[in-house]
C-alpha cells in the first residue's frame, strides 16, 4: 500500500466505515485522495460499483434527513464544514436504532462508506458542498427515511432548529416504521 492511500476503519455501528483521506495542500491548494475502491471492496468483501455520483449545497443551518436507500454510498464534504449523524435501520443487524456522529470538512478529509439500510443526514454549520457515490441508479422508488428529530434516538444535533425542507418534517419515527423498536 502506497503512502498516499486512505486509512480505512471501523465505527461503532456494523457496517460503517470512516475513510480517512489524505489531504496535500501547498500555495496552489490541496489534492485529496477520496477512497481506493479495491481496498475498500477487499474491506466490505463485495464489490462496491459507482452507478451515479451526486452533489449537493446546503446553506448554514440546513439539515438534511435522516434519509435512507437502497444502495450503499460514499459521502464528504467537499467545501464546508458539516455535522453528520448515522442510524442503523437494518431491523436484523446487532447494530440497529443506534447513531453514530461524525464531523465532514474539507479540512479534515473524512469520508464515510455506509451500506444499504443506514438512515444518513448532514447539518451545514457552513454553507457545504456534499459529495454522494452510490451503487445503484437512483429511479425515486427505494428510498425512506425517518425523522430527524425522532425522541428515541435523541441525536444532539448542533442546532434544534435547523432549516428543514417539508419532506423531511413529515418523516416518521423509527418505532413508527418498526414497531419492536426499543431505545
Amino acid at each position: 500500500m502506497s503512502a498516499i492511500a486512505s486509512k480505512i476503519s471501523k465505527t461503532t455501528l456494523s457496517g460503517l466505515l470512516q475513510i480517512q483521506r489524505p489531504i496535500y495542500s501547498d500555495e496552489r491548494g490541496f489534492f485529496h485522495e477520496v477512497v481506493r475502491l479495491d481496498e475498500l471492496n477487499s474491506l466490505i468483501k463485495q464489490t462496491f460499483e459507482v452507478r451515479q455520483v451526486n452533489s449537493s449545497r446546503s446553506a448554514k443551518g440546513v439539515l438534511r434527513g435522516l434519509h435512507a436507500e437502497r444502495w450503499n454510498k460514499i459521502v464528504w464534504v467537499a467545501r464546508g464544514r458539516a455535522f453528520s449523524a448515522i442510524v442503523d435501520i437494518r431491523p436484523d443487524s446487532p447494530t440497529f436504532g443506534r447513531y453514530e456522529t461524525f464531523e465532514l470538512s474539507e479540512e479534515n478529509g473524512l469520508a464515510l462508506y455506509l451500506p444499504e439500510g443506514f438512515a444518513n443526514s448532514v447539518y451545514a454549520y457552513t454553507e457545504i458542498d456534499y459529495i454522494y457515490l452510490v451503487s445503484k441508479t437512483y429511479d425515486g422508488s427505494d428510498t425512506s427515511a425517518i425523522a430527524w428529530d425522532d425522541p428515541d434516538l435523541a441525536i444532539p444535533w448542533p442546532n434544534p432548529n435547523p432549516v428543514v425542507s417539508e419532506r423531511d418534517r413529515k418523516n416518521p419515527y423509527l418505532r413508527d416504521i418498526y414497531p419492536f423498536f426499543q431505545p
